[in-house]
C-alpha cells in the first residue's frame, strides 16, 4: 500500500509521490514495491546509477539514509532508502532485485558516497556484488572468511581459518617511499583511546596524514540476527540498549518501537509519548556528557576536571533514569504501545529530584565553557582542524551533531515529528564551521536544549489528570504483521539518525531486521576530515565523531 503520509501530501501535482516518481523515471521503473513509510520503485540492476542520479538531481533525494540487502527464495535484493535533507518525510525506496545465480548490480557509490561502506557490508554478509564499486571487499569479516553469513547457502558448521596478513602501505610499494617519505602507521585497535576496538590504517608523510582508513569489524555482535530470532512483542526490546551503550538506550528503544508500531499499526497515548520524550532527552544528556568528557581526554589529556565533571553530571542523569526505569544503562523501559510503567511513586520526589538537577545545570554548563570553549589549548587543537564541508557530510550520509556541526540543519525530532516534540519549545542547534570545535559546540548547546525539553515534559506530567495516565495501549499478546509488509523508521538518536528496517513474513518474528547506525555513516567520513592534518589531529577527529563501535559493528 502507498505511504499514508504521501497520500495526504498536497503539492501542485495532487497525485501520490509514487505516481509522480514513475513519471520522472519512465520505463526504468519495472514495477512498484511500496513500503509502509514510502513508495517503492523496482529497477533493473544495470540501471541503478541512472535512477539514483535522477532521483538525487531532479527530485531532491540527496540523503541515502540506509542500504538494506537480503535474500529471498528466488532472488537477492538491495533496497536504497532515500530521503531529502530538506524534508525527510519525502522518502522513496529503490528496490533492486538480482538473480540468485548472479547477484550483481551497479554500485550506488558514484551517486552517494555513503553507499561505499553500506554496499561493502551487503557484499560481506549477504553476498551481493556491486559493479563500479571503488573498493568492494569485506568490511566486518576478515578477507579470508569463507562464505557470506546472511546468505541461505552459508555453511555455519564449516571451520574458518583466518590467516594473518602483512600490513601494507595502501599508497606505496613498501613502508618507505623515497619520493614522498611516507610511512604506514597502525593506530589501534585499543580501548578507550579509539573509542572502542577501532583500527585506523594511517599513511603519513612526515607528520601529515595522507590517508586514513577505518578498519572495523572487531566487535561484530550479531544484533540484527538476534532481533530476527526474537518476537516483536517481548524479546526484541532488550537489545537496542546494547547498540549505542553509552546511555543512549531510550533513544535506541524508541527507534525499534517506532518501526514496530508502524508495522503493526499500534497507537501510543499522549501521556506515554511525553514520558518517552522526557526519557529520550535524559538519555541524550547522559550521552553528550560522556562525549564531552572523553573528548577533553582525547584532545589534551584533561582527566582531572572536564572528564570528572562530565562523569559526575552523567551520574546525576543516570540516577534519574534509574528511578524511572529501574536500570542505569540497559533500561528495557519502552514497550510497544507505550512504556513499561508510570513514573515512580511518590511522584513529587521524582519531580523534585529531576528539577534539582535541571536548576543546577546552567552553572555546570558555564564550567564547561570555562574549561573547554575558552581554553586556549583546546582552541588551538580544535579550531579549523578536521573540517567537514556540508556537501561532503551529506554525501556520506552524516547526521546528528556531526552533520549539524557542518551547518546541515537536519533533526528528525523536528523534521519528521514523533513523540511529543512538535508540541514543545526547543531549537535545533547548528554551527557552520564544520571543524572539531563546531562539533563540540553543537553537543554543548544540545545539552541546554535537551534540558529545556525535559523541563517542559516534567511540567506536563505533573499536571496530567490521574484518570488519563495511560502508559500502554491495548496491544495483542502475539503480534503477527501481514506477510511481506515492510517499513523503515528512524529517530534522532544521540549520534544522529538511528533507523530500523523490518520486513515481516506473517510470523511473530521479523524476516529481516536491519539497523541503520548513525555512527556507521559518520565514521565512514573520517578519511575526508583527517587528510592533510597532523597525527594528533587524527585522534581529535576520531573523538569528534563520537562513535560507539558496538553500534558501528552491530
Amino acid at each position: 500500500m502507498a505511504s499514508r503520509r504521501e497520500l495526504e501530501r498536497t503539492t501542485d501535482d495532487q497525485r501520490p509521490l509514487g505516481d509522480r516518481l514513475e513519471d520522472l523515471l519512465g520505463d526504468r521503473v519495472r514495477s512498484r514495491d511500496d513500503h509502509l513509510n514510502a513508495p517503492g520503485v523496482v529497477v533493473r540492476p544495470d540501471e541503478v546509477q541512472a535512477v539514483l542520479r535522477r532521483l538525487r538531481d531532479e527530485a531532491g533525494f540527496d540523503h541515502c539514509s540506509c542500504v538494506t540487502a537480503q535474500e529471498y527464495a528466488d532472488r537477492f535484493e538491495t533496497i536504497y532508502h532515500l530521503k531529502s535533507y530538506a524534508d525527510p518525510t519525502r522518502e522513496v525506496s529503490v528496490v533492486v532485485p538480482t538473480a540468485r545465480d548472479a547477484p550483481i548490480s551497479e554500485s550506488a557509490e558514484p551517486v552517494y558516497r555513503t553507499a561505499d561502506w553500506h554496499e561493502r557490508e551487503a557484499y560481506d554478509l549477504v553476498g551481493i556484488g556491486y559493479e563500479d564499486h571503488p573498493d568492494l571487499r569485506r568490511i566486518l569479516l576478515p578477507e579470508t572468511w569463507q562464505g557470506h553469513p546472511l546468505s541461505r547457502s552459508y555453511n555455519r558448521e564449516k571451520p574458518q581459518i583466518v590467516t594473518l596478513a602483512e600490513h601494507a602501505n595502501p599508497i606505496a610499494a613498501d613502508s618507505h617511499d623515497a619520493e614522498t617519505d611516507t610511512m604506514f602507521l597502525n593506530i589501534g585497535p585499543h580501548h578507550p583511546s579509539t573509542h572502542g576496538v577501532l583500527h585506523v590504517k594511517a599513511v603519513l608523510d612526515g607528520e601529515t596524514v595522507v590517508d586514513a582508513e577505518p578498519d572495523i569489524g572487531y566487535i561484530h555482535r550479531c544484533e540484527e540476527q538476534m532481533c530476527q530470532q526474537g518476537t516483536y512483542r517481548h524479546q526484541i526490546m532488550p537489545f537496542p540498549d546494547r547498540w549505542d551503550w553509552v546511555s543512549s538506550g531510550l533513544c535506541n528503544e524508541w527507534a525499534y518501537a517506532r518501526a514496530a508500531e508502524d508495522l503493526a499499526d499500534l497507537a501510543v497515548s499522549e501521556y506515554a509519548q511525553v514520558i518517552r520524550t522526557m526519557g529520550a532527552e535524559l538519555s541524550r544528556l547522559a550521552s553528550h556528557f560522556i562525549a564531552l568528557g572523553t573528548y577533553a581526554l582525547d584532545v589534551f589529556g584533561e582527566f582531572t576536571a572536564v572528564f570528572q565533571y562530565a562523569m559526575r553530571d552523567r551520574e546525576l542523569v543516570l540516577d534519574i533514569l534509574e528511578e524511572l526505569t529501574g536500570q542505569r544503562m540497559m533500561f528495557n523501559y519502552l514497550r510497544l504501545g507505550g512504556v513499561a510503567w508510570d513514573l515512580p511513586e511518590p511522584r513529587e520526589e521524582f519531580f523534585e529530584r529531576a528539577r534539582d538537577f535541571l536548576e543546577g545545570l546552567p552553572a555546570k554548563i558555564d564550567e564547561y565553557h570555562d574549561l573547554l570553549v575558552t581554553n586556549e589549548i583546546f582552541q588551538i587543537r580544535c579550531v579549523d582542524t578536521s573540517v567537514l564541508e556540508p556537501e561532503v557530510a551529506k554525501q556520506y550520509g552524516c547526521t546528528g551533531p556531526v552533520a549539524r556541526g557542518s551547518g546541515v540543519d537536519y533533526d528528525l525530532r523536528r523534521d519528521d515529528p514523533y513523540g511529543y516534540y512538535e508540541n514543545l519549545e526547543w531549537d535545533v542547534v547548528t554551527e557552520d564551521a564544520g571543524d572539531n570545535y563546531a562539533r563540540v559546540l553543537v553537543r554543548m548547546q544540545e545539552v541546554e536544549q535537551s534540558a529545556k525539553i525535559v523541563a517542559q515534559c516534567l511540567d506536563l506530567l505533573e499536571d496530567w489528570p490521574a484518570e488519563d495516565r495511560e502508559v500502554q495501549s491495548n496491544v495483542p499478546r502475539t503480534l503477527k504483521p501481514e506477510a511481506d509488509t515492510e517499513t523503515y523508521r528512524a529517530v534522532e538518536g544521540a549520534k544522529g539518525e538511528l533507523g530500523i528496517y523490518i520486513r515481516s513474513d506473517g510470523t511473530d518474528t521479523p524476516a529481516r531486521f536491519k539497523i541503520r547506525s548513525p555512527c556507521f555513516s559518520n565514521l565512514s567520513a573520517l578519511p575526508e576530515i583527517a587528510r592533510g592534518e597532523f597525527v594528533p589531529d587524527l585522534v581529535a577527529a576520531i573523538g569528534s565523531l563520537d562513535c560507539i563501535m558496538g553500534e558501528v559493528d552491530r
